[in-house]
């Protein structure tokens, strides 16, 4: 898939679920029901135990029903490994301007993570596809719409902090799409298998995107 179809793909769904777990057990029936929500994007983040691994499988398991990336990535080494198992984009939670050419090289889409002005122009320029402000509970939706003053051409997605409560008021501000953790990706409903509860949150946050676009 070409970047742009991939941005495109991200884009048009509103939401990547950070899909981080300490077992990559099961990680594809958990991506599954979050695809069965309406959560089409998903990123399998490299503190996930044999992260490349899990990502085949992942792919494997769900072909191009679902958008997928690889978070986490903090160096180009882990970044091809990345790539060559499947992922379609990559997000990580810093700017690393040799993470962000490696993709461009490969026509992958890229989401650094960001927070001061000076980082999220840094990433934008380089050349990120859309910049993670991370952690956004830090600022909350306020800081974003601070952000988007000065530069609106940069597309931001707010990670951290983004929950049923926030996440309308982070789309208000200016996010091009929202990254959702643990909110959504429940640490507990993974642990225990609750596949329906993992449904139903990511119905809820589709309900809420679809809603503030109209749709």
């Amino acid at each position: 898939m070409s970047r742009e179809a991939t941005l495109k793909r991200v884009l048009d769904c509103g939401i990547v679920a950070v899909v981080r777990s300490e077992s990559g057990e099961q990680l594809a029936d958990v991506v599954r029901a979050l695809a069965d929500g309406g959560v089409t994007a998903a990123e399998i983040t490299f503190t996930v135990p044999d992260a490349t691994e899990v990502i085949r499988v992942v792919r494997k398991a769900l072909g191009d029903r679902i958008v997928l990336g690889a978070g986490t990535v903090l160096d180009p080494e882990t970044a091809r490994a990345a790539l060559l198992a499947g992922a379609e984009f990559l997000v990580s939670p810093t700017v690393n301007t040799e993470v962000i050419r490696l993709c461009r090289r490969y026509d992958k889409a890229i989401m650094p993570g960001a927070f001061t002005p000076t980082e999220v122009l840094t990433a934008w320029e380089a050349g990120a596809d859309i910049v993670k402000v991370f952690p956004a509970d830090v600022g909350g939706p306020g800081y974003l719409k601070a952000l988007r003053g000065p530069l609106p051409q940069v597309r931001v997605m707010p990670t951290g902090g983004v929950d049923l409560t926030t996440a309308e008021s982070f789309l208000k501000a200016g996010a091009c799409c929202l990254g959702v953790g643990s909110s959504m990706v429940e640490p507990e409903a993974i642990r225990t298998g609750n596949l329906d509860r993992l449904r139903s949150l990511a119905e809820q946050y589709v309900a809420i995107v679809r809603k503030f676009r109209g749709q």
